[in-house]
Protein backbone atom coordinates (compact mmCIF):
# COMPACT_ATOMS: atom_id res chain seq x y z
CA UNK A 1 0.00 0.00 0.00
CA UNK A 2 0.91 3.50 -0.64
CA UNK A 3 0.85 5.28 2.57
CA UNK A 4 1.90 2.17 4.51
CA UNK A 5 4.59 2.60 7.07
CA UNK A 6 7.94 0.99 6.03
CA UNK A 7 8.45 0.44 9.57
CA UNK A 8 5.06 -0.32 11.39
CA UNK A 9 5.19 1.11 15.13
CA UNK A 10 5.32 -0.96 18.18
CA UNK A 11 1.73 -0.23 20.26
CA UNK A 12 4.48 1.57 22.73
CA UNK A 13 5.58 3.84 20.09
CA UNK A 14 2.30 4.63 18.41
CA UNK A 15 0.65 5.98 21.96
CA UNK A 16 4.15 7.91 22.62
CA UNK A 17 3.62 9.54 18.73
CA UNK A 18 -0.21 10.36 19.97
CA UNK A 19 1.35 11.66 23.06
CA UNK A 20 3.74 13.73 21.58
CA UNK A 21 4.16 13.39 17.31
CA UNK A 22 7.28 13.63 16.13
CA UNK A 23 8.56 17.43 15.97
CA UNK A 24 6.61 18.16 18.73
CA UNK A 25 2.74 19.88 19.15
CA UNK A 26 3.86 23.19 17.55
CA UNK A 27 4.91 21.57 14.28
CA UNK A 28 1.62 18.98 14.18
CA UNK A 29 -0.51 22.52 14.66
CA UNK A 30 1.19 23.94 11.73
CA UNK A 31 0.76 21.65 9.56
CA UNK A 32 -2.44 21.27 10.24
CA UNK A 33 -3.27 24.58 10.10
CA UNK A 34 -1.51 24.56 6.65
CA UNK A 35 -3.46 21.49 5.25
CA UNK A 36 -6.67 23.67 6.31
CA UNK A 37 -6.04 26.85 5.01
CA UNK A 38 -5.44 24.85 1.30
CA UNK A 39 -8.53 23.11 1.25
CA UNK A 40 -10.20 23.63 -2.15
CA UNK A 41 -13.48 25.11 -1.14
CA UNK A 42 -14.62 28.33 0.45
CA UNK A 43 -13.72 30.37 3.49
CA UNK A 44 -17.29 29.94 4.84
CA UNK A 45 -17.67 26.23 4.47
CA UNK A 46 -13.94 25.22 5.52
CA UNK A 47 -14.69 27.87 8.70
CA UNK A 48 -18.13 25.78 9.58
CA UNK A 49 -16.25 22.67 9.27
CA UNK A 50 -13.50 23.82 11.77
CA UNK A 51 -16.81 24.80 13.88
CA UNK A 52 -17.92 21.35 13.95
CA UNK A 53 -14.45 19.88 14.80
CA UNK A 54 -13.58 22.33 17.85
CA UNK A 55 -16.76 21.44 19.08
CA UNK A 56 -16.80 17.97 18.81
CA UNK A 57 -13.53 17.89 21.21
CA UNK A 58 -15.93 19.77 24.08
CA UNK A 59 -18.12 16.39 23.93
CA UNK A 60 -17.73 13.33 26.19
CA UNK A 61 -17.46 10.83 23.56
CA UNK A 62 -14.12 9.77 23.10
CA UNK A 63 -13.32 7.37 20.35
CA UNK A 64 -16.24 9.06 18.41
CA UNK A 65 -15.14 12.44 17.68
CA UNK A 66 -14.01 11.78 13.55
CA UNK A 67 -17.63 10.49 13.44
CA UNK A 68 -19.85 13.29 15.31
CA UNK A 69 -17.59 15.99 14.04
CA UNK A 70 -18.29 14.45 10.23
CA UNK A 71 -21.96 14.46 11.22
CA UNK A 72 -22.42 18.25 12.88
CA UNK A 73 -20.08 19.24 9.46
CA UNK A 74 -23.35 17.05 7.41
CA UNK A 75 -25.88 19.01 9.09
CA UNK A 76 -24.03 22.38 9.09
CA UNK A 77 -22.60 22.11 5.57
CA UNK A 78 -19.17 22.33 6.21
CA UNK A 79 -16.35 21.34 4.99
CA UNK A 80 -15.60 17.69 6.21
CA UNK A 81 -11.99 17.14 5.79
CA UNK A 82 -11.61 20.59 7.70
CA UNK A 83 -14.06 18.91 10.71
CA UNK A 84 -11.96 16.16 11.22
CA UNK A 85 -8.58 18.06 11.11
CA UNK A 86 -9.92 20.38 13.59
CA UNK A 87 -10.77 17.80 15.87
CA UNK A 88 -7.01 18.21 16.24
CA UNK A 89 -8.35 21.09 18.74
CA UNK A 90 -8.64 18.28 21.29
CA UNK A 91 -5.41 16.32 22.49
CA UNK A 92 -3.28 15.21 24.74
CA UNK A 93 -2.74 19.03 25.89
CA UNK A 94 -5.74 20.16 25.77
CA UNK A 95 -7.98 17.35 27.27
CA UNK A 96 -7.42 17.92 30.98
CA UNK A 97 -8.75 21.64 30.79
CA UNK A 98 -11.87 21.25 28.26
CA UNK A 99 -12.76 18.11 31.00
CA UNK A 100 -12.28 19.75 34.21
CA UNK A 101 -14.21 23.34 32.38
CA UNK A 102 -16.88 21.08 30.94
CA UNK A 103 -17.53 19.34 34.02
CA UNK A 104 -17.56 22.60 36.42
CA UNK A 105 -19.73 24.33 34.19
CA UNK A 106 -22.19 20.86 34.21
CA UNK A 107 -22.11 20.29 37.71
CA UNK A 108 -22.70 24.45 38.43
CA UNK A 109 -25.67 24.11 35.62
CA UNK A 110 -27.27 20.91 37.31
CA UNK A 111 -26.63 22.33 41.03
CA UNK A 112 -24.67 18.92 41.57
CA UNK A 113 -21.21 19.73 43.54
CA UNK A 114 -17.66 19.02 41.60
CA UNK A 115 -15.24 17.42 43.45
CA UNK A 116 -11.66 18.90 42.30
CA UNK A 117 -9.59 15.57 43.76
CA UNK A 118 -12.48 13.28 42.76
CA UNK A 119 -12.32 14.48 38.57
CA UNK A 120 -8.71 15.25 38.90
CA UNK A 121 -7.77 12.33 36.78
CA UNK A 122 -11.14 11.96 35.08
CA UNK A 123 -9.53 10.43 31.86
CA UNK A 124 -9.05 7.45 33.84
CA UNK A 125 -12.52 7.19 34.92
CA UNK A 126 -13.54 7.07 31.02
CA UNK A 127 -10.95 3.93 30.77
CA UNK A 128 -12.72 2.06 33.82
CA UNK A 129 -16.05 3.22 32.73
CA UNK A 130 -15.15 1.28 29.26
CA UNK A 131 -13.99 -1.49 31.01
CA UNK A 132 -16.85 -2.14 33.20
CA UNK A 133 -19.10 -1.53 29.81
CA UNK A 134 -16.85 -4.36 28.50
CA UNK A 135 -17.31 -6.77 31.28
CA UNK A 136 -20.87 -6.29 31.80
CA UNK A 137 -21.35 -7.13 28.18
CA UNK A 138 -19.53 -10.04 28.69
CA UNK A 139 -21.77 -11.08 31.59
CA UNK A 140 -24.71 -11.47 29.33
CA UNK A 141 -23.16 -14.68 27.51
CA UNK A 142 -20.85 -15.78 30.55
CA UNK A 143 -21.42 -16.99 33.19
CA UNK A 144 -20.48 -14.01 35.65
CA UNK A 145 -22.71 -11.41 37.73
CA UNK A 146 -23.25 -7.87 36.03
CA UNK A 147 -23.02 -4.92 38.08
CA UNK A 148 -24.12 -1.13 36.68
CA UNK A 149 -23.84 0.55 39.58
CA UNK A 150 -20.37 2.25 38.40
CA UNK A 151 -21.28 3.05 35.08
CA UNK A 152 -24.48 4.66 36.48
CA UNK A 153 -22.02 6.45 39.14
CA UNK A 154 -19.82 7.40 36.11
CA UNK A 155 -22.72 8.71 33.95
CA UNK A 156 -24.19 10.72 36.90
CA UNK A 157 -20.95 12.00 38.25
CA UNK A 158 -18.80 12.75 34.75
CA UNK A 159 -20.51 11.60 31.68
CA UNK A 160 -23.51 13.57 32.09
CA UNK A 161 -22.14 17.08 33.75
CA UNK A 162 -19.76 16.65 30.99
CA UNK A 163 -21.84 16.48 28.20
CA UNK A 164 -24.26 19.71 29.24
CA UNK A 165 -20.99 21.77 30.83
CA UNK A 166 -19.68 21.21 27.68
CA UNK A 167 -22.14 22.82 25.21
CA UNK A 168 -21.41 26.52 26.36
CA UNK A 169 -17.72 26.62 25.77
CA UNK A 170 -17.81 24.64 23.15
CA UNK A 171 -20.03 26.70 21.51
CA UNK A 172 -18.05 29.60 22.70
CA UNK A 173 -14.41 28.18 21.32
CA UNK A 174 -15.99 26.76 18.36
CA UNK A 175 -17.96 30.30 17.35
CA UNK A 176 -14.32 32.37 18.55
CA UNK A 177 -12.68 29.73 15.91
CA UNK A 178 -15.09 30.19 13.22
CA UNK A 179 -14.95 33.86 12.67
CA UNK A 180 -11.38 33.89 13.16
CA UNK A 181 -10.53 31.34 10.61
CA UNK A 182 -13.26 32.85 7.96
CA UNK A 183 -10.51 35.60 8.28
CA UNK A 184 -7.22 34.38 8.18
CA UNK A 185 -8.46 32.01 5.45
CA UNK A 186 -10.34 34.48 2.81
CA UNK A 187 -6.67 36.57 3.24
CA UNK A 188 -4.56 33.33 2.68
CA UNK A 189 -6.96 32.10 -0.66
CA UNK A 190 -7.21 36.34 -1.80
CA UNK A 191 -3.24 36.66 -1.93
CA UNK A 192 -3.31 32.90 -3.39
CA UNK A 193 -5.35 34.22 -6.08
CA UNK A 194 -3.39 37.16 -6.21
CA UNK A 195 -0.04 35.39 -7.13
CA UNK A 196 -1.41 32.83 -9.30
CA UNK A 197 -3.19 35.29 -11.69
CA UNK A 198 0.55 37.58 -11.25
CA UNK A 199 2.45 34.31 -12.05
CA UNK A 200 -0.01 33.53 -15.24
CA UNK A 201 0.21 37.47 -16.42
CA UNK A 202 4.23 36.89 -16.14
CA UNK A 203 4.08 33.61 -18.13
CA UNK A 204 2.37 35.38 -20.81
CA UNK A 205 3.97 38.63 -21.11
CA UNK A 206 7.29 36.01 -21.61
CA UNK A 207 5.42 34.14 -24.02
CA UNK A 208 4.18 37.25 -26.61
CA UNK A 209 8.18 38.38 -25.77
CA UNK A 210 9.21 35.71 -26.97
CA UNK A 211 6.87 35.33 -30.17
CA UNK A 212 7.62 38.82 -30.97
CA UNK A 213 11.23 38.40 -30.91
CA UNK A 214 10.66 35.23 -33.08
CA UNK A 215 9.40 37.66 -35.32
CA UNK A 216 11.32 40.15 -35.52
CA UNK A 217 14.31 37.20 -36.28
CA UNK A 218 12.50 36.33 -39.25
Amino acid sequence: MVFKRRDPLTWPQAIWEFLYPRGGWTRAFHYVKHRIRRLPDTPERISRGIWAGVFTTFTPFYGLHFLIAFLIARLMRGNILAALMATFFGNPLTYVPIGVAALKTGHFLLGTHFDEVAHRSFAGKFVDAGADLKNNLLALVMDREADWNGLLRFYHEVFFPYLIGGLIPGVICATIAYYLSVSVIRAYQNRRRKRIKAKFRAIKKKAASQADALRDAK
